[in-house]
C-alpha cells in the first residue's frame, strides 16, 4: 500500500496509479479492467488520465524490453526481483527510455518517492535511484541492448514479444511480414467510431464532433466508420453519445456484420454477443426490422448488450444468457430456424495485442490448444440451428491458423452440406490501423 500526503510532489499520483495497474495485471487482472478501475476511483484531469494510460499500457507492452534493461543494469535479474520493485522500475524506465516529454528528474524523483512511501519498499529506494540513474547514463552514452543471435529471439526482444509468437510469425509471414506484424503489436491503437445510420450520418457526426474540438476522418473501406485523430476526456460526454448517434468499434470489427448480408425480417443469431458491438451493427443494417438473438454465457456481460442497444435506440435485439453450445437442447424449436448466424468465437486474441497489451504475456501455445475444442464444440452446437440456404459467419480476432482456417476446414469435412463462400485473414497493420481478424462466410446448401 502507498500512502501519499497532501504535500506529495506533483505528478506522483498518476505514476502511482500506473504502478497499481502493473501490479494488478501481474497478479492476473486484465489491463483494461485494472486501468478502468483506477481511473474510475480518482477524479483526474485529462493530462493525468492520459499519463496513467500511457505509462501502464506502455510498460505492459514493453515488459520484455524493460526487463532486458533491468537484467543489464541491476545486480539481480528482473525475474528474481521483488515484484513491487520490478514494476516500479518499469514505470521509471519506461519514462526515461521510451517517452520524450517527461523530464528525467521527474521520472527518477517520483519513482524514488513512491518507493519511500510504499510499505516494505522504503529501504530499496536507493536501489530505485541507482538503477534509474544508471539507465540515464547508459541512454546518454548511446548504449543499446545486445540482441540474441536467433532471428525469432531478436524480433521478440526488439518488439517485446514472446519467442514462441515471433517464431510462428516468421513461419506464417516470412521475415519481412513478421517484422511488420511485430511492429503493429506496439502501436497505440486507433479510436474508431461506428455511426448509427438510423439516428445520424458520418458527415453529421463528424461535424458535431468538430464543433466540440474533436477531429475525425472517414475510414477507407469502412462506410460507417470515423477515426478519431485527437481527443481527450470522457467519451460519454462527447456529442451524440447519449443520443445513440455512434458507438466505439474498431474498423476491423465493423467489417464482420455486413458479411452476413442480413435482410429485414430475418431471424439472426449472434452466438457470442457480449458486449454487443456486432449485434447492434446487425440491427442497424436491417433498419431494426429483424428478430435478433444475442446470446452469451455471462449474464453480467449481457447487461452491456442491453444497455448498448437501448442507447442506440434498437428494439429488435433479444438478450439471452445461455451456453451457445447447448442451444438446441434448451430450444429444440430453433432447429434450422435462423437465416443468419454469427459466431464471433472465443479465441486467443492474437490480432489485438496492440489494444490488449497484456495478452502477449497471458496467451501461451498451451492456452491456444485448449481453445480449439471449445471452438469446435461451439460450431457443432450452432450448425443445426442454421436454416437451409442460410449464411453462417465464423469470425475471430486472432491470426493463428489453427483457430481459423484449420477450424473451418475441419467443420466443412464434418458437415458436407456446408460450403465455404469466402474467407479472409486480416493482419494487424501499423499503416492503415485496425486489429487482426479472420472471417469465413459459410452457406448451408
Amino acid at each position: 500500500m502507498v500512502l501519499l500526503s497532501d504535500s506529495a510532489p506533483i505528478g506522483l499520483l498518476p505514476r502511482r496509479l500506473a504502478w497499481d495497474v502493473l501490479q494488478a495485471v501481474a497478479a492476473g487482472a486484465y489491463a483494461d479492467v485494472a486501468l478502468e478501475r483506477v481511473l474510475r476511483e480518482r477524479d483526474l484531469n485529462p493530462p493525468d488520465r492520459g499519463l496513467v494510460t500511457e505509462l501502464s499500457y506502455g510498460a505492459i507492452r514493453q515488459r520484455r524490453y524493460l526487463d532486458a534493461w533491468l537484467d543489464r543494469l541491476g545486480k539481480v535479474p528482473a525475474s528474481k526481483q521483488p515484484p513491487k520493485l520490478r514494476w516500479l522500475l518499469h514505470v521509471g524506465l519506461y519514462q526515461l527510455l521510451l517517452m520524450e516529454r517527461i523530464p528525467d528528474s521527474a521520472a527518477v524523483n517520483t519513482a524514488v518517492e513512491l518507493a519511500k512511501a510504499s510499505k516494505g519498499l522504503g529501504r530499496l529506494a536507493p536501489v530505485v535511484n541507482g538503477v534509474l540513474r544508471a539507465a540515464l547514463r547508459a541512454r546518454d552514452a548511446g548504449e543499446t541492448l545486445q540482441l540474441p543471435h536467433d532471428e525469432a529471439a531478436q524480433l521478440a526482444q526488439a518488439h517485446s514479444l514472446p519467442d514462441w509468437f515471433t517464431q510462428l510469425l516468421i513461419e506464417w509471414r516470412g521475415s519481412e511480414g513478421a517484422g511488420a506484424v511485430a511492429r503493429s503489436c506496439n502501436r497505440v491503437p486507433d479510436l474508431d467510431l461506428r455511426v448509427n445510420r438510423l439516428r445520424s450520418s458520418p458527415s453529421q457526426v463528424q461535424q458535431d464532433l468538430a464543433a466540440a474540438g474533436i477531429n475525425s476522418e472517414p475510414i477507407v473501406d469502412c462506410p460507417d466508420g470515423l477515426r478519431i485523430s485527437s481527443h481527450s476526456g470522457d467519451l460519454r460526454q462527447w456529442p451524440g453519445y447519449s443520443e445513440g448517434h455512434w458507438c466505439v468499434q474498431d474498423c476491423s470489427a465493423q467489417s464482420i456484420a455486413p458479411l452476413l448480408d442480413p435482410n429485414p425480417g430475418d431471424r439472426i443469431l449472434d452466438a457470442c454477443a457480449a458486449p454487443g458491438g456486432k449485434a447492434t451493427h446487425l440491427a442497424e443494417l436491417v433498419g431494426d426490422q429483424a428478430e435478433i438473438w444475442a446470446v452469451d454465457r455471462s449474464p453480467g456481460r449481457l447487461k452491456r448488450v442491453a444497455a448498448n442497444a437501448a442507447r442506440l435506440g434498437l428494439a429488435s435485439i433479444h438478450a439471452l444468457a445461455a451456453d451457445a453450445t447447448n442451444l438446441l437442447e434448451e430450444h429444440p424449436q430453433w432447429r434450422e430456424s435462423f437465416q443468419r448466424i454469427l459466431i464471433d468465437a472465443p479465441c486467443s486474441g492474437l490480432g489485438t495485442l496492440a489494444r490488449h497489451p497484456d495478452a502477449r504475456w497471458r496467451v501461451t501455445p498451451e492456452s491456444i490448444r485448449g481453445l480449439l475444442p471449445q471452438q469446435q464444440a461451439l460450431l457443432d452446437g450452432i450448425v443445426p440451428l442454421l436454416a437451409p440456404a442460410g449464411l453462417l459467419v465464423y469470425a475471430t480476432c486472432t491470426i493463428h491458423p489453427d483457430e481459423n482456417q484449420a477450424q473451418v476446414q475441419a467443420l466443412l469435412k464434418r458437415y458436407p452440406m456446408l460450403r465455404l463462400e469466402v474467407e479472409s485473414q486480416r493482419w494487424p497493420d501499423q499503416a492503415s490501423g485496425g486489429d487482426g481478424f479472420y472471417s469465413a462466410v459459410i452457406q448451408r446448401m
